[in-house]
Order: C-alpha cells, then sequence, then structure tokens
C-alpha cells in the first residue's frame, strides 16, 4: 500500500471480525464498533461447507475450528421415516485436503473470531453505534452515539441483515423480505448414529440433523407458512412435537423427549439483496448487510467471511480506496447473488415438496460452483 490507512469497521459479527483481521493484516489500523456492550452472539450451532472452511484456514482459525466444532464429508438423504436414501458426495478436488462439511456453536465461532482479532490490536468500541456518516471526496467523517467523531479512508457496513449502514448509505435500499418459511433449530447431545449433515425429505417439511460438536448437533425444521408466525416460547416443545408427527426412526425419538427444558429456537427465515453495488464513496457493506441468504446451502456465514478476505486483499492491492472497493465488487456480487438466489429456490421447492433429487440437484450444483476459488 501507498500509505498506512484507517478503517471503520461496524458490526461485530463474523463477516466484521473476518473484515477486521484481514484488514489489521494489510497495515490498516483499524476501528471496530458494536452495538452490544457485552459483544454477545446469540442463535446455536451452524453448519460449515468445505468452501467456507476453506476460507477460514485463510482467516487462520481453521486449525481451531476443527479442534472445537466438527467435521466430516458427505450429506445423507433420508426419508421421513429415517429410511436412508441416497447420500450426496461434497468432496472436491478443488479444496484438497480440507473436510467438506462440518459445524460449531455460534458463540465457540465467536470467541474464536474475537481472539483471533484481538490480537492483532485493533479498536473496540462496544455499546456504540454510528448517527452519521458525512462523505467528503473519497473521505468520511463518522460521528458516534457516544459522541466521538472521526474521519476514515474506510468505512465497512457489516451491521447485519437490518443494517442501519445500509440506509445511511442509500437513500432507498431495499429492505429483507421474509422467505415464506419459519426455521426451528432444537439442540441435543449428538446421536451416535449421525455421523454427517443428515436431511429428512418426502415428508410435510425439510428436517436436518447437524453435527456442530463431537458430543452435540443441532435439528432444523423448515416450516412452510406464507406469513411470519410468533409463538409463545412457553409452548414451543408442543408445537414441535406436533410438527415432527409422522416422521419416523430418529426423529421419532427426538419428538418423544421434547419437553419445556429443550432448547428451542424458532425464528423466520428473511433475505435481503443490497442491489448491483453495496459501494458509495469508500464505504462498502459486506455480510448480512449486503447479502443475506436462508439456509439452504449454509453459506451465510462463509460469504461474509470470503467478503472480509477479498476486501482486506484488494485494499492491499490498490491505493486508492473506491478503486479496490469497485474491483471487490467485481469479484463479489455474482458469487453472493449465486449463494442468496439459490437459496431461495431451494426453499421454494421445499415448500412445494418437490422429490429430493429435484431439491439436492440444486445444492449439489450451487456447491460445485462455491468450490471454485473466490
Amino acid at each position: 500500500m501507498a500509505e498506512i490507512r484507517k478503517a471503520l469497521i461496524i458490526g461485530g459479527g463474523i463477516a466484521g471480525m473476518s473484515a477486521g483481521i484481514a484488514l489489521r493484516e494489510a497495515g490498516l489500523r483499524v476501528d471496530l464498533c458494536d452495538q452490544d456492550p457485552q459483544w454477545r452472539v446469540y442463535g446455536a450451532g451452524i453448519t460449515i461447507t468445505g468452501p467456507t472452511l476453506r476460507a477460514m484456514g485463510r482467516l487462520g482459525i481453521l486449525n481451531a475450528v476443527l479442534e472445537h466444532g466438527y467435521a466430516a464429508d458427505g450429506i445423507d438423504i433420508c426419508s421421513a421415516d429415517g429410511v436412508p436414501l441416497f447420500n450426496i458426495d461434497t468432496r472436491n478436488d478443488a479444496l484438497g485436503d480440507i473436510p467438506t462439511a462440518g459445524g460449531i456453536l455460534r458463540p465457540v465461532l465467536h470467541r474464536i473470531m474475537s481472539e483471533r482479532l484481538l490480537a492483532l490490536d485493533p479498536t473496540v468500541m462496544l455499546g456504540v453505534t454510528v448517527d452519521a456518516i458525512e462523505w467528503h471526496g473519497d473521505l468520511a467523517t463518522v460521528r458516534f452515539s457516544n459522541g466521538a467523531s472521526s474521519t476514515y479512508d474506510l468505512v465497512v457496513g457489516a451491521d447485519g441483515i437490518y443494517s442501519r449502514t445500509r440506509r445511511q448509505m442509500f437513500e432507498s435500499p431495499p429492505v429483507p423480505r421474509y422467505a415464506g418459511q419459519m426455521c426451528w433449530r432444537l439442540m441435543m447431545e449428538r446421536h451416535p448414529s449421525i455421523m454427517r449433515r443428515t436431511f429428512f425429505l418426502g415428508g410435510p417439511a425439510k428436517v436436518g440433523l447437524n453435527p456442530v460438536a463431537q458430543d452435540q448437533m443441532y435439528m432444523f425444521y423448515l416450516e412452510a407458512h406464507p406469513e411470519p408466525l410468533w409463538r409463545n416460547e412457553v409452548d414451543q416443545h408442543v408445537v414441535l412435537r406436533e410438527l415432527l408427527q409422522g416422521y419416523g426412526g430418529i426423529l421419532r425419538e427426538i419428538a418423544d423427549s421434547l419437553d419445556g427444558a429443550s432448547n428451542i429456537i424458532c425464528r423466520p427465515l428473511e433475505t435481503v439483496l443490497a442491489g448491483e453495488t453495496w459501494v458509495r464513496s469508500n464505504a462498502v457493506l459486506i455480510g448480512d448487510a449486503a447479502h443475506a441468504t436462508t439456509p439452504q446451502l449454509a453459506s451465510g456465514a462463509g460469504m461474509g467471511i470470503e467478503d472480509g478476505l477479498v476486501l482486506g486483499e484488494e485494499i492491499s492491492r490498490q491505493a486508492h480506496v473506491p478503486t479496490a472497493l469497485q474491483s471487490f465488487m467485481q469479484r463479489r456480487y455474482a458469487r453472493c447473488k449465486l449463494v442468496v438466489d439459490s437459496s431461495l429456490e431451494i426453499s421454494r421447492l421445499e415448500r412445494e415438496r418437490a422429490a429430493p433429487q429435484a431439491q439436492t440437484a440444486v445444492v449439489e450444483k450451487a456447491l460445485a460452483a462455491l468450490n471454485e476459488e473466490f
């Protein structure tokens, strides 16, 4: 780079931390702000694809993820009765010896990434949001909620699907839209028969079991519904048990075990793609702020990590930040749009109860494209 520059990252989630690591390693001074004073993470476990594990390797966290998470090749496809139907072979020469699937608990991944970032000595501001961004030339002056202000060569909006930065950057930005499914997640001990991602197709809804640690897994149930539902959390185990009626095998065992102490989360699936450009002058959106996807391809976190890595690479190559951001868009837009569009297509097929082979064909095609270098 021509000189050391200063960047602000708004949001301390997966994409924001990835950008922070990459930009610090590129030589920038980095400020990161997050609205949560405790910098907490919510949610259960997440599934990780081979391309995401490859990106984690480039970020320097792969060994820790493999140590504290779970990795295995392939996806087992079963009927709603639990009878094995076929297996998707996820192995690909482009990934080398990297596992092609896995999972990890969200709090564990947050700890791994935050420790990696903090070792690079950024300035972290917690409980702080951005009140305003003012552009002048190739610089931006940012006014914070704590009354402070500072000028930056680069501003990175990584503040999630409901991004405030997206609204500050663009006059009429797209807003998140409901994707037609409610996603149930149930955390539990890993059943010894579940050795890799396992999908149950052909029933009223798609159901999956995903290991996220040697001793833990989560179940997801994708409930089709025309409008988002908000249910009493106290009764969620009763509703989920009813939804699982008619499923057999291990799913029947899980349904029978549900009670008031079960660790259940149910949320509507939403998506947004922030137009054909996520750039304004020296500011850029990344991660869910730019391209929030539904979880059918298990690639939302991966796309956010890749965004951070590519941003660091392009900033390193270009002395002019807006030019670097245009190069970033050329590398990221089509790949991220593929994930959003393919995930929504799989969601449509699930809601229409299409044949398992039709659903998995979209998965295989999209994963093959994502296996290519980013």
